[in-house]
C-alpha cells in the first residue's frame, strides 16, 4: 500500500541538523510516566475540501471535531517514537489536514515544520462499502492518520540521501510509520502481518518486524530506532540495531528469527 505514490516528490524533508550526534532521553521509569497532555502538537488546520461528497458525511458523522481528535493521536504518535517531551523533537508548527476528493488513500507531504495531509473522500466510500459499519471505518481511519502523523514527527536518517534516493532511507521512515500503527492498533493483528519479504520492503514487512522487536528483544525499541538517526552518521540498519541491541545484534540474522516465529 504506497500513500506516497502522488507526493514523493514532497516527501522528503530538509535533512535535520543537530549540533551534536548525542541524543538524550530520560529512563524507561520516567517514560511511561511521560505527560504529552502540555506539549504542543502544532496548530492543526482542517479543510473539507470535498463537503459534497458521501466521504465527507461519513468522515463528519465518525469524527465531528476533527482538530481535537487528530491532536489526540499526535500525541500518542509523539508518545510511541519518544521518551518525552524533553527529546530531540521534529518541530512542527502547523498541520493542515484536508478531506480530498481523489484517488488513493492519504499522504503526507510539506517540510520545514509546515505538514499537509490528505484523507481521501473516495476511500472512506469505498471502505465503508465493503463493511458500513462506523467501527471498522473509524478503526480504518485512525489507521491511516497514525502512520501519517509519523511522517509529520519522526526524525530522520543522515547521511544515505533522501527519502526519493535511497531505499534504506525509504524503508526505515515507511517502516516506522507502520511499526507506529502496529503497536497502537492501528492493524487488525496477525492477519494484516506480511510473511516473507524483507524489512527493506518497509511499510508492514518492516512495521511488524520493529514491533516484533520491541515486544521480544527491547521494549523501547520504536522509540531507540527513531532517536538512532541523531546519533549515526552515516545512518544504517546494522550500526543501529547494535546501538540499539548490542554490538552481536545482526537485521538480517533477526529478521530469519522473526519469519520462523511467524
Amino acid at each position: 500500500m504506497n500513500y506516497f505514490r502522488t507526493l514523493v516528490s514532497v516527501l522528503s524533508l530538509p535533512l535535520l541538523m543537530f549540533t551534536s550526534c548525542s541524543s538524550t532521553h530520560e529512563s524507561e521509569e520516567q517514560a511511561a510516566a511521560a505527560d504529552w497532555s502540555g506539549y504542543d502538537v502544532g496548530t492543526i488546520v482542517f479543510v473539507d475540501d470535498a463537503p459534497s461528497s458521501r466521504g465527507s458525511e461519513i468522515y463528519h458523522e465518525l469524527i465531528p471535531d476533527p482538530e481535537s481528535y487528530i491532536r489526540e493521536q499526535a500525541r500518542v504518535v509523539l508518545s510511541t517514537l519518544y521518551f518525552s517531551p524533553n527529546d530531540s523533537i521534529t518541530p512542527v508548527e502547523e498541520i493542515l489536514y484536508t478531506l480530498e476528493d481523489r484517488d488513493g488513500i492519504s499522504a503526507k507531504g510539506g517540510g520545514d515544520g509546515q505538514v499537509q495531509v490528505y484523507y481521501s473522500t473516495r476511500y472512506i466510500e469505498k471502505v465503508f462499502a465493503e463493511d458500513p459499519s462506523s467501527e471498522r471505518m473509524l478503526f480504518e481511519t485512525r489507521g491511516v492518520l497514525l502512520h501519517e502523523l509519523t511522517h509529520a514527527y519522526q526524525l530522520e536518517p543522515q547521511g544515505i540521501g533522501t527519502y526519493g534516493t535511497n531505499k534504506t532511507f525509504w524503508a526505515l521512515i515507511e517502516g516506522v510509520a507502520d511499526a507506529v500503527r502496529v503497536v497502537n492498533g492501528g492493524f487488525k493483528g496477525p492477519q494484516d502481518r506480511p510473511v516473507g519479504g524483507h524489512y527493506m520492503d518497509g511499510y508492514r514487512h518492516a512495521g511488524y518486524f520493529f514491533a516484533w522487536l520491541q515486544e521480544n528483544k527491547d521494549p523501547d525499541f520504536i522509540k531507540k530506532l527513531n532517536l538512532s538517526t541523531l546519533e549515526l552518521n552515516p545512518w544504517s540498519f546494522e550500526e543501529a540495531f547494535k546501538l540499539i541491541l548490542g554490538n552481536e545484534a545482526d537485521p538480517e540474522a533477526l529478521w530469519t528469527e522473526y519469519q520462523a516465529s511467524l
